[in-house]
């Protein structure tokens, strides 16, 4: 029978309310769990205000007291490349903290941003970004996770540069979070079947959650073993407007497997 990716949910769909001081990283992991019925965490690091080892502790006791599993962690201002060497030096202290607390969270995948904001990178940036990559990936693959970048913005919005780096870090290790509908200057069904094979994490915005059911299947067609997450963005009634898009990624991957088990090809 064939195995079906849970669903995660994550943090940064409740960013307007966090913003609000609504919501903490502890109201999330109980939302997720007992609103949603979603046993995978997917925590951005907007929600992890301090690297202080007793406050770590406390998100790793509720991850395991709600008997949950972090799927991923996603950390924004630790990105590789960035043209002033002083901001690159405080990027790589912030990533280094964030790979410890992935770490003892028990992080099943970390995502930090490649930097360079231009449709490719010069070879002085690639060469930086590759040789980073490769010594978190080697350190991740001897701990049993998955670290690497996300079609999130500037380069890495472009499948064949994505495609590029990973083959240059070269490391089973190494991962995208695929970003569903985030591909610019390029066919987007291409671009996704370029990306599906580095897929180690996913966010499924509201804009697809009716359509990503092709997307879905070719995942699964491929071997993917993470995690279909729920990824909001609008900022505004989030509880409500998460609670639709969950429902939606449900229903289209109950579609999908429907299909399948009357072995249709969709």
């Amino acid at each position: 029978m064939m195995k079906t990716p849970e669903l995660s949910l994550a943090s940064y769909s409740f960013h307007g309310l966090h913003a609000a001081g609504m919501i903490d990283v502890f109201n999330y992991l109980n939302v997720t769990k007992f609103r949603y019925r979603i046993n995978q965490a997917d925590i951005w690091s907007g929600f992890i205000p301090t690297a202080d080892e007793a406050f770590i502790g406390k998100i790793k006791t509720a991850l395991t007291e709600n008997e949950m599993t972090l799927a991923n962690l996603c950390v924004d201002g630790a990105h590789v490349w960035e043209p002033d060497p002083e901001i690159r030096k405080e990027n790589a202290k912030r990533a280094a903290d964030f790979i410890r607390i992935g770490e003892t969270l028990g992080a099943k995948t970390i995502r930090i941003d490649t930097g360079g904001r231009e449709a490719t990178w010069t070879e002085e940036e690639f060469d930086a970004i590759v040789t980073q990559y490769r010594i978190w990936a080697h350190r991740a693959g001897e701990m049993g996770y998955r670290i690497g970048t996300e079609n999130h913005w500037g380069a890495t919005q472009r499948p064949a540069n994505v495609v590029k780096l990973a083959k240059a870090v070269d490391h089973p290790a190494f991962g995208v979070l695929f970003h569903f509908g985030n591909i610019q200057d390029f066919d987007v069904d291409a671009g996704n079947d370029m990306l599906v094979p580095y897929a180690m994490h996913t966010h499924i915005a509201a804009v697809v959650a009716d359509s990503c059911g092709p997307l879905l299947g070719k995942l699964i067609d491929a071997g993917y073993q993470g995690t279909f997450s729920c990824e909001h963005h609008t900022g505004r009634n989030e509880y409500t407007q998460v609670e639709w898009q969950i429902g939606a990624i449900r229903r289209t991957l109950a579609l999908l497997l429907d299909a399948r088990a009357e072995g249709k090809n969709t």
